[in-house]
């Protein structure tokens, strides 16, 4: 299996993947599946992805500290919120992606599938795949 992002469409893509949760293993670089990331495909037809910098700092647990573990050294850290909200992006990416609808009851083959065709985070054209 592996990982996959979210992707989320308020752009009319049709019943089965408009305002719906869909998956995709196609937006994320370097053949890593995905990140878990939520995507977000507004009206207009322009791709957002979520930035989250300055949203937590990194503190590491010091030996005085009694939460510190010394047979764990690579856990003695926290991450601490800073009350600040992470922000969309518009995620300028140039290339064809599979979307397919989280919450599918039934066989694979069945599966209802759309490829979407990006160019510079602009949704260009759709179309379903049919299996055969």
């Amino acid at each position: 299996m592996g990982m996959f992002d979210y992707f989320r469409s308020s752009y009319d893509l049709g019943e089965q993947f408009t305002n719906v949760v869909c998956q995709t293993k196609d937006i994320e670089e370097f053949g890593i599946g995905g990140t878990m990331t939520n995507y977000w495909l507004d009206p207009s037809g322009k791709l957002w992805c979520p930035q989250y910098h300055g949203t937590h700092t990194f503190e590491v647990i010091g030996e005085n500290d009694p939460r510190y573990d010394p047979k764990h050294l690579f856990l003695n850290f926290e991450w601490i919120p800073t009350g600040q909200h992470g922000k969309y992006k518009h995620h300028s990416i140039t290339k064809y992606i599979e979307v397919y609808p989280t919450t599918w009851k039934g066989n694979w083959h069945d599966w209802p599938t759309l490829r979407l065709h990006f160019k510079d985070g602009i949704l260009q054209e759709y179309i379903e795949v049919t299996r055969e």
